[in-house]
Order: structure tokens, then sequence, then C-alpha cells
């Protein structure tokens, strides 16, 4: 039985091949997200990986039904698996908005699926790192939100010469649109076009812009000009005081394909152009006001970092460390009218928040130490009876071979206090 196609088995390390999908690494980069939206002073949340269909073809129309894995359910609701989060939150918020103070922080990791055509850096499903600010309008939320996925990033080793984080405006787009006197109708349109500029023929490009009354040449003018608005600007100033402004630059050919970013777009990409982008997001001001039927109107602000992509990036630059499922203590256990007491001695340990193994059943003291090196353990410890009958723990320290006879109290203690950071 296999797996299906697009979705993904995780292995403890080692992988039994080199192509597998790390436990431990999706591990290592769910801590470092958390670790550093909680530093920012985010909070995280979560939603039902199942929704209403309509959330999501309220936001982006019947036509997104067709990348979905959605279905009706017993009870004849039509109902999906969620393809981002971002409706998720909005639906919260606009739910109980009146119990958070603003501006609201909240972080997720959902695992998110999407029916599309898989190819390099994305899969069938993933798991994504979500944080959104909402309640906020001044751009110093927007520099706050940059600043975070900069500091993410740089958390895992990643510096200014690995990534880089374009940002641009739908307001200066929308600017350049309304300037050229075009169908209002069609402004969507001209945004997709804008998003796909550099992965489409120019010819097609040339041709779909002219459709719409826009020359080419105004476009790559107003991209090449790279000019910052006002509200750019304020950004800018401030991650350049926090001394970010290497991480950041003003690209006007961002301006995300999602039809409810309304200001301050941004994308995160790889210095090297090898992998497609890291992350994205922006200003929706508008999506909590049309999921709640106008009852909420919240202005909100957000981005999403996939693990797929980040995953590649850090193993191209040697950046994750190594995962060898190694243990503090390997209890041996020799005389097994003594495991009850050991037993005893292994619960006191893992209270002490050790982690610790043993051999379940009577086993050669030999297998039981190849057992513990195996699982690369720091420490043995094994329980003696003395003629008076009380016990003592003997502890071996594996890297240098010395050994302590202890009580196991104290044996509880000392290793405690040596573990593993």
């Amino acid at each position: 039985m296999e797996r299906l196609p697009g979705f993904r088995d995780f292995y403890p390390e080692p992988l039994p091949q080199p192509d597998m999908w790390s436990a431990d690494a999706r591990q290592y980069i769910f801590g470092r997200w958390r670790t550093t939206a909680q530093k920012y002073g985010f909070r995280e949340y979560d939603g039902p990986p199942l929704e209403p269909l309509e959330l999501f073809t309220l936001k982006s129309g019947s036509e997104i039904v067709g990348q979905l894995y959605n279905f009706q359910d017993k009870g004849e609701r039509d109902i999906s698996l969620r393809p981002e989060m971002t409706p998720t939150l909005a639906r919260m918020v606009a739910a109980h908005e009146r119990n958070y103070k603003k501006p609201i922080k909240w972080f997720a990791t959902p695992q998110l699926f999407r029916y599309e055509r898989q190819q390099k850096g994305r899969l069938r499903e993933h798991f994504q790192f979500n944080a959104d600010i909402i309640g906020e309008k001044d751009p110093a939320a927007d520099a706050e939100l940059i600043a975070l996925l900069v500091d993410t990033l740089r958390s895992f080793g990643l510096t200014e010469k690995d990534f880089i984080i374009r940002i641009s405006s739908r307001n200066a787009w929308h600017e350049f649109f309304q300037r050229r006197q075009s169908d209002p109708a069609r402004e969507y349109e001209f945004y997709q076009i804008i998003d796909k500029l550099e992965g489409q023929d120019p010819q097609d490009n040339e041709q779909k812009l002219t459709g719409l009354g826009i020359s080419i040449s105004e476009v790559m003018a107003m991209i090449q000009g790279g000019e910052p608005t006002a509200e750019l600007k304020n950004v800018l100033d401030n991650l350049a005081a926090r001394g970010l402004q290497n991480y950041v630059k003003v690209d006007h050919g961002v301006v995300r394909g999602l039809a409810y970013y309304t200001g301050i777009v941004f994308e995160a990409f790889d210095r090297k152009g090898e992998f497609r982008a890291i992350a994205g997001g922006g200003r929706y001001d508008n999506l909590v006001k049309l999921l709640s039927a106008g009852k909420v109107e919240l202005p909100a602000l957000g981005f999403g970092m996939g693990d797929v992509v980040l995953l590649e990036l850090l193993k191209a630059r040697s950046l994750l460390p190594k995962f060898d499922g190694k243990i503090d203590v390997f209890c041996l256990i020799e005389n097994e009218t003594l495991r009850p007491a050991s037993l005893k001695l292994i619960q006191d340990l893992r209270s002490a928040d050790l982690a610790v193994d043993y051999a379940f059943v009577l086993t050669k003291s030999d297998k039981q130490f190849k057992r513990a090196q195996e699982l690369k353990s720091s420490f043995t410890v094994r329980l003696e009876q003395n003629g008076d009958g009380s016990l003592v723990a003997k502890v071996k320290n594996l890297s240098t071979r010395e050994e302590k006879s202890l009580s196991p109290a104290d044996a509880v203690r000392d290793l405690s206090a040596v573990r593993r950071p």
C-alpha cells in the first residue's frame, strides 16, 4: 500500500533513504517558528482542517474549487480541506474579536491541502507558519511583520547573503491602473498579469496588457524604477532603525496573486534564485468584513511560510543540525530480581526530564550495552544490591568511561544536572 501522490511520510532519523522526509527536521522547523513568533508577542491559535466550502469560494470565487479537496459530507454539507489558513483566521476573529485587545497578534502552524499539479517545492500538502496582525492600520504593523519574517529566517542560520524580502504595494499598482482609465472590473486581472510577468512569454504579457489598454513599457518602467511610495518608505525607515535594511528592497514586480490583498505586499526569496518564494504575505484589510457579511470591519495583514521550500533551502545551505535520536540514559537491567527497582529508577529519571530507555525483557548484558551505544546514550545506569539489601546505582559516562557508585536518589540528582543541552 503506497501513500497518495503529493503527500508525505515523515520518518525518525536516521532516514532509511536520503530522499525521505524527516520527522525530526519537521519538529526542528516548528520549534524555530514557534519560538521566534513568541519573542514578538504572538499567541498561537488553530482551527479545523475541514471548513465549509463557502468559506473559500466567498473569498476566491468558484474557480478555486478545482484546486481543493472538497466533497459533500454525510450531513449533505459542502466542505473542503483547508487550502490556506487566512479565511479560518478571519472567521475566528470576526466571531470573537470583542474578547481580545487590539492589535491581535496570532500565529499558527497548520497543515494545508491543495489538489494541484506537483512541482519542485510544491506538493499537495504542506505545513505552514502563518503570522497575522489584526486591528492595526499603521505601516508600523507591516514593518513588525516583515521583521518577524526576517528573524524567523535568521533563526535557522540564514543571513542577508542567503535571502531578500521584496516589498511592493497594491495601492501603487491601483493608482497606476486608475491613471490609465481602464475598466475597474478588470483590475484583478491586471494584478494577475503583473504577478506572473517573470514566468510568462514576453509577447503574451504584452498582448494581455494591450487588451487592458496598458503598454508593457509603462509597466516595466514602474518595476525598474523601484520608487517607494510613502507607505513603503515608512516601512523601510522602520526596518532600517532595527538594522534590517539589508534584508529588504522595493520590487514592484511583487503583486501577490490572491485577490484579497489591499496594500503592502511582500515575498521572501533566496538570493541565488534556486527556489520558488520562501514566504509571502501582505495586507488584506477587507477580508474580515467580507467573511462577516459586513458585521465586523478590521484591518489585517499576515504572511505564510511553507515547510517544503524552507527545508530545501536549509539542506542546500547545509544548515540543518544532525538528528541522531540521542538519549540521556540507558538503564541496564542485569538482575531480573531488581527489575521493579530499576523501573522505579527509570520513572524517577524521566520525571527529572531525562530521556531514558531500557530492555523490556530479559536480555544479555552485552546486547543491552550495544543497544545503549546504538541509541547514542550519554550514560548507562544499573542497580546492584549490597549485602545489607540496600541498592547502589552504577552510573557510567560513555564518553569518558568513568563510573560512579551512588544511591538511586543521588544518581537522579547528578544525571539531571548534566542532562544534554
